[in-house]
């Protein structure tokens, strides 16, 4: 499944309820998506899509697949800069996104696009 998500603040909300839609339908011949696998995938999806729509130059990308064992997450945007891990104290507000998404996912990769911008992926084992 695959969603464009407009260049605000709003799109890692909507991005959060299109994944948990999307991994809680029933599928024919496809074992159910543990609640807790969601909410994993959905965090992800957040961090990826806030990262796309704060740091990108238009909307964004998401694209969702699953099969029994894992969920893939995909977000593309126009900007080509990789995103980097920020160093963070306990006193900070931010910056520990990737590091969640690094944690919660099997694999995560990023890797430019034709044309410009990136496609970061991040695979989550169910």
């Amino acid at each position: 499944m695959e969603y464009l998500l407009p260049e605000e603040a709003a799109s890692a909300g909507m991005a959060r309820r299109l994944t948990s839609e999307f991994l809680g339908r029933p599928r024919h011949r496809m074992n159910r998506v543990g609640a807790g696998h969601i909410d994993d995938a959905a965090l992800i999806v957040s961090e990826l899509v806030t990262n796309a729509t704060r740091h990108g130059r238009s909307a964004c990308r998401l694209r969702l697949q699953r099969s029994d064992e894992q969920v893939t997450v995909e977000v593309y945007d126009n900007n080509p800069g990789q995103p980097r891990m920020r160093s963070v104290t306990t006193e900070s507000e931010g910056g520990r996104g990737l590091a969640m998404v690094r944690c919660l996912a099997q694999r995560f990769d990023v890797a430019p696009v034709r044309g410009g911008g990136k496609r970061v992926r991040a695979v989550l084992a169910i």
